[in-house]
C-alpha cells in the first residue's frame, strides 16, 4: 500500500470538512450533505482496489 494514498485521504477529509462547515453555516445543509457524500465516494473509489487485493491475499493464504 502506498503512503501517498493516506495523504490523499487526509486531504479529502480536510477539504470536505471545511466545505461542509462553510455550507452548513450558510444554511445549505443539503449541499453540505452532498459534499460529504461525494468525499466518501471518492475515498471509497480509491480504497476498493486495496480491499480487493487484501481479500485475494487472504483467499490465496487459505487455499494451501
Amino acid at each position: 500500500m502506498e503512503v501517498g494514498i493516506i495523504f490523499k485521504i487526509a486531504a479529502v477529509g480536510i477539504l470536505v470538512s471545511i466545505l461542509s462547515q462553510i455550507l452548513k453555516h450558510s444554511g445549505r445543509d443539503e449541499q453540505a450533505f452532498l459534499v460529504s457524500l461525494a468525499g466518501l465516494l471518492v475515498v471509497l473509489y480509491w480504497i476498493v482496489p486495496y480491499i480487493y487485493e487484501l481479500f485475494e491475499s487472504i483467499q490465496q493464504l487459505f487455499e494451501l
